[in-house]
C-alpha cells in the first residue's frame, strides 16, 4: 500500500512539472525547475556559502531548486537565497531520511491560493512525508 501511495504521488509531481512552470515569473529559487544543480541558486556568488549542498530534485520531473539544512534558519540564511519573504522550512522529503529547504504553506488559510499566489500556478500544498517531522510544504 505504502508503495502505491510513493508511486501515485511521484506520478502526480511528475504530470503536474512536466506542465511547466513559468521561468520568466519571479520567485524563490528554492522550487525552481532544474535539470542540474547548475540552473539552481544562480544569484549566489559562492554557493559553498549556502548552509547545505544544492541539490536538483530528479524526485520531482521537471527538478526541484532547493538545499541540504539542518533547521529552518538554514533556508534563507544567504544574502540573495530568497528572492521574496516567503516562508520556508527545512524538512525531511518523503522517508529519505535527508532534509531540504522547502516553500513553506503550513500557515496558510487557503493553502492552495497560497501556494499558487506564492510559488506558482502548478504549485500546491502536501506533506513532506517524512514520517514525524512532516512539513507542509508548496511543490509542483
Amino acid at each position: 500500500m505504502r508503495a502505491i501511495s510513493m508511486l501515485s504521488l511521484v506520478a502526480l509531481l511528475g504530470g503536474v512539472a512536466a506542465l511547466g512552470c513559468d521561468d520568466g515569473d519571479e520567485g524563490e529559487n528554492a522550487g525552481h525547475p532544474c535539470q542540474t544543480v547548475d540552473d539552481c541558486y544562480p544569484e549566489i556568488e559562492d554557493p559553498a556559502t549556502l548552509q547545505g549542498e544544492i541539490v536538483c530534485m530528479d524526485r520531482v520531473p521537471g527538478g526541484y531548486c532547493t538545499h541540504h539544512c539542518v533547521t529552518d534558519a538554514d533556508c534563507c540564511a544567504v544574502e540573495n537565497e530568497c528572492d521574496t519573504d516567503f516562508p520556508q522550512v527545512c524538512a525531511p522529503f518523503e522517508s529519505t531520511g535527508e532534509y531540504y529547504c522547502f516553500l513553506s504553506c503550513e500557515d496558510a488559510v487557503d493553502e492552495a491560493a497560497w501556494c499558487h499566489e506564492g510559488a506558482g500556478e502548478y504549485f500546491s500544498c502536501r506533506s513532506t512525508g517524512g514520517g514525524t517531522d512532516n512539513r507542509k510544504v508548496c511543490v509542483p
